[in-house]
């Protein structure tokens, strides 16, 4: 491996079995011989990419691109048909939580017998023991059977383990909606943590807000190839236009779906402190009111709100969604405003800007994208880099 790199993969290919109607047992399958028929479909068609040490990567692309395959050939749950992949370090996964977990064994007997999957020693389990603990908030239950547990319990035992073991490298798959809002905020700060840290991350979602917060490189997979690779913000605005376009050939120039979410547009945008004082430099430290007036024309249903942080140079620093942060988008015709209250303004001096991006409930077709407000940030004292900021969606 080159210096420097957690992950490489070089010219990966693989192809699964479709078959038409297999059989189970081996009388089967020498009575009905013809059932063992089927056809080879190639998943990743020759993808190829490194990730360095402590360096986060997303994945995205439509349901049935080869993300999860990928993920899962890191893992080697899967091993592929041809190329190679290197690893550098203990690897933790978040795939599937809970796989392996007993239902008739208690809670504190199968994060035993689950961290051991990833490697740590019994004493390295002791010493970690209360912390997964505290972390999955379930000290009341922790000596009950696991198939007692609600499903959100379930998730939350599984997270803690996975997250504790101390990885160099995380790979996740789409389990971020663990639990409540709350105990989801409290999971998406620890991965920042652990980012932060050092650990190498590869991320799978469909959720682009998740993608922008966290990664540092994005990739995405189409028909089994790379077709883009660069920071979130540009593969997101390549795949957000070529689903875009996919979207309006198979609906062709169908009226009644193009009437069906209105039409938005964007009035202004305001910068204020929390006394209502417009502001173009803040401090460390300050709070930052941002207010959009939008109109819609016609009743405007069927979106969500995302608002990214840039840095001017192109950096992104931190992104807000109404989906990741199960804020409810009611339907409304005319004019309406959405204020969202930044705190801990904990930047870089520098000049920023807000983006905007209104797109469908399927994250597919932007119905509006734009930069809506720039500001300037100054310091009082040491500088303390980029960390993870907080904000609140005000209601009306």
């Amino acid at each position: 491996m080159k210096p420097g790199n957690a992950i490489e993969v070089k010219d990966v290919k693989i192809k699964f079995k479709n078959y038409h109607d297999k059989s189970n047992t081996l009388k089967d399958r020498v009575i009905h011989w013809k059932r063992n028929k089927y056809e080879s479909s190639w998943v990743l068609k020759g993808i190829s990419f490194e990730v360095k040490k402590g360096q986060a990567l997303g994945l995205i692309g439509s349901n049935g691109c080869g993300k999860s395959t990928t993920l899962k050939m890191l893992t080697r749950i899967l091993y592929p048909n041809s190329g190679k992949i290197e690893l550098s370090g203990r690897v933790s996964s978040l795939l599937e939580l809970g796989a392996g977990f007993h239902p008739d064994l208690s809670g504190r007997e199968n994060i035993f017998i689950n961290a051991s999957v990833f490697g740590l020693s019994r004493k390295e389990i002791k010493n970690r023991l209360d912390d997964i603990i505290a972390f999955s908030e379930l000290e009341e239950y922790i000596d009950n059977p696991v198939r007692t547990y609600s499903s959100g319990m379930y998730m939350r035992l599984a997270f803690s383990v996975a997250i504790n073991v101390d990885a160099d490298i995380l790979l996740i798959d789409e389990i971020l909606a663990v639990g409540d809002i709350t105990f989801q905020d409290k999971c998406f700060n620890r991965l920042m943590e652990i980012k932060q840290s050092g650990t190498t991350i590869v991320i799978v979602s469909h959720s682009m807000d998740q993608i922008e917060r966290i990664c540092d490189k994005c990739i995405w997979i189409c028909d089994g190839l790379i077709k883009e690779e660069g920071t979130p913000l540009e593969v997101r605005m390549k795949y957000l236009d070529y689903m875009r376009s996919k979207k309006i050939l198979k609906e062709g120039n169908n009226e009644e779906n193009e009437d069906a979410v209105g039409e938005v547009v964007f009035e202004s945008a305001s910068l204020t402190d929390m006394s209502g004082n417009h502001k173009g430099v803040y401090f460390i430290g300050d709070e930052l009111k941002l207010r959009l007036d939008l109109f819609a024309v016609g009743l405007f249903e069927g979106y969500q709100i995302e608002v990214n942080l840039v840095r001017v140079d192109g950096v992104f620093c931190y992104g807000v969604s109404t989906s990741t942060d199960q804020i409810e988008c009611k339907p409304w015709e005319g004019r309406k405003n959405f204020t969202i209250v930044f705190s801990e303004m904990n930047l870089l001096r520098g000049k920023y800007y807000f983006d905007l991006h209104i797109i469908d409930n399927q994250g597919v077709t932007a119905l509006f994208e734009g930069k809506v407000a720039e500001f300037e940030v100054e310091n009082q004292r040491s500088e303390r880099g980029m960390v993870y900021l907080k904000h609140e969606w005000i209601k009306e």
